[in-house]
């Protein structure tokens, strides 16, 4: 017994010995080392690989697109250079200051804004300014309930003696653009201050404002956004850095560099002579705002950025309200390159200025050149496959590095100029922002190819829901749109992309798969919030959305 113990022992040793160099094999294999070995030092095909005439059709479109993607994200890089290097320039106080206080007109236009405009009248109403230099204009273009609600509120105001007058049009015609320049056809003020629905200015805003057109050429002030329900959502989160970004380094860059940058819509004030003499609001464009204020600066007006004076308001809550703001943005910033830019470049501003209004006017043709760069992502990692990591580390790490690495570092240097000292948590916001801005690309294609081809639209305003924090129940099916086909286009190009990662992982080529989750996350995240944003509200709130609407589910854009 003894004896067949040792030997069943002795075959058991000489087995394990034997498979160890199989099993020794099998496990290096998989290791780290024979990974970048086999992939990346063995040269066994190496000068096999020949080109051909459909690679190079495949590949030329898709380098010269991300060609062009680097240089717009090389551009951020400029922005904050620009931001920092004229730092000194930056507007604090004013250098002098009026010895008789001008007259102000505040405008407010508004359409179907039923659950803010009380609180929009009441700060306007509490607005630091003597009563008899001051006029309060409700632009109401609503077809709604609001009409009642704002008329009311209006005349319990005037009633308590404030200088508020309501102004209803029945027509629309113009939509903002035409509300702003009929309000002006009876305004009393020297300056006009503009605030859209949902903003709430504090009570210091006109006279932290009104000295720095002290200095008679300064035709338009812009004052910061801040966002009252920033902490709402995990979107809201995201929503409200994506503007810091634009408020800090964009208007900041461009301000303290002495080169255009555009009032916001809202939020900012204008010397009245100014809008006339550059000739009035239009709406031939969706972005009435940038428009003038390109026409504005080139008659020679200079431009102001207070990024110390902040006005809250609300970001969308809800991705369907944010589709449409970012959309009717993308539109109508192309539609304002098509009309605008010939003018800026025959005028005789420095060619640096022409240069950042390009780059400013059209940044928004990035859109369809990613649509491009998707359908096109992956016949490119087939076909570059077999080409050799080094050309791919060469050449696509400089790419990568200027249009998308340059995003990340966009946000975060803003964060960390407004919040020194939580700017870190940013990091944890930054892949979800940048998928943000991916599943964008479908909705504002669309809105970049409609202003191209001269296709007219109309305003599409972003609903208000006064939601301010976490858990609040929000009324959103009062204006929620209904369903089309976009959400589902983005949950099949997100599918798309699965696949392609999965392509990846087989022919583990690993270090691409962080980048296209970007993709799917961004597309599969706009198109489910999109078509179940209804839903994901009620679960959160139990709330019964459906009481004030009879539009069903799911809903979308």
């Amino acid at each position: 017994m003894r004896g067949g113990k040792a030997l069943l022992s002795t075959s058991f040793t000489k087995s394990i010995f034997a498979s160890a160099p199989t099993l020794l094999a099998q496990a290096n294999q998989h290791s780290l080392s024979h990974y970048l070995r086999s992939h990346y030092r063995d040269r066994t095909f190496e000068h096999l690989y020949r080109w051909n005439w459909f690679d190079t059709a495949l590949l030329i479109p898709y380098f010269l697109v991300m060609i062009i993607l680097a240089f717009y994200g090389m551009h951020r890089y400029q922005l904050v250079y620009l931001y920092f290097k004229h730092r000194k320039n930056a507007a604090k106080e004013p250098p002098q200051h009026f010895e008789q206080l001008p007259r102000v007109t505040v405008q407010l236009p508004i359409f179907n804004e039923q659950f803010v405009i009380d609180r929009l009248i009441e700060s306007c109403c509490n607005l630091e300014y003597p009563r008899e230099l001051l006029e309060i204009q409700v632009l109401d273009d609503s077809t709604d309930e609001t009409k009642e609600v704002a008329r009311n509120i209006v005349e319990q105001y005037q009633a308590a003696g404030h200088p508020i007058v309501y102004i209803h049009r029945t027509d629309r015609y113009g939509f903002k653009a035409g509300a702003l320049d009929h309000g002006l056809k009876t305004a009393i003020g020297e300056f006009v201050a503009i605030f859209d629905a949902d903003f709430v200015p504090p009570r210091e805003w006109l006279m932290q404002v009104i000295h720095h057109f002290a200095e008679p050429d300064v035709g338009m002030v812009q004052t910061r956004w801040t966002h009252l329900n920033r902490d709402y959502s995990f979107l809201t989160q995201v929503e409200a850095i994506l503007l810091d970004g634009h408020f800090v380094l964009e208007h900041g860059g461009r301000s303290r560099a002495n080169v255009f940058f555009n009032f916001n819509g809202t939020a900012g004030m204008w010397r009245t002579c100014t809008i006339g003499e550059a000739g009035g609001w239009q709406h031939d464009t969706l972005t009435e705002d940038t428009d003038l204020s390109y026409r504005a600066q080139l008659k020679g007006w200079r431009f102001k950025y207070l990024q110390d004076v902040e006005c809250p308001a609300e970001v969308p809550i809800e991705m369907t309200a944010f589709k449409t703001q970012q959309a009717r943005w993308a539109k109508g910033l192309i539609q304002t390159s098509k009309k605008i830019l010939p003018k800026v470049f025959e005028s005789d501003v420095p060619f640096h200025t022409k240069l950042e209004a390009w780059y400013h006017l059209t940044a928004n043709i990035s859109y369809p050149l990613m649509v491009v760069l998707s359908t096109l992502l992956m016949p490119a990692m087939v076909i570059r496959f077999y080409q050799g990591w080094f050309q791919m580390l060469l050449i696509d790490l400089p790419l990568f590095m200027a249009s998308t690495f340059s995003i990340s570092s966009f946000y975060l240097v803003s964060q960390k100029e407004l919040y020194p000292r939580k700017w870190l948590r940013t990091f944890l916001y930054l892949p979800f922002l940048m998928s943000l801005g991916i599943g964008l690309t479908i909705t504002n294609t669309r809105a970049v190819l409609e202003a191209l081809l001269g296709i007219k639209s109309s305003f599409k305003r972003t609903p208000k829901y006064r939601v301010e924090k976490r858990g609040e129940k929000s009324k959103a099916s009062k204006y929620r749109k209904r369903l089309g086909i976009v959400p589902w286009i983005e949950l099949l190009i997100g599918c798309y992309f699965a696949l392609t990662i999965w392509y990846a992982i087989s022919n583990e080529n690993y270090f691409t798969v962080p980048f296209l989750l970007l993709f799917v996350v961004g597309y599969w995240y706009t198109g489910l919030l999109s078509l179940l944003q209804g839903r994901f509200e009620r679960w959160r709130t139990g709330a019964n959305l459906e009481e004030s609407s009879p539009k069903p589910f799911p809903v979308g854009v």
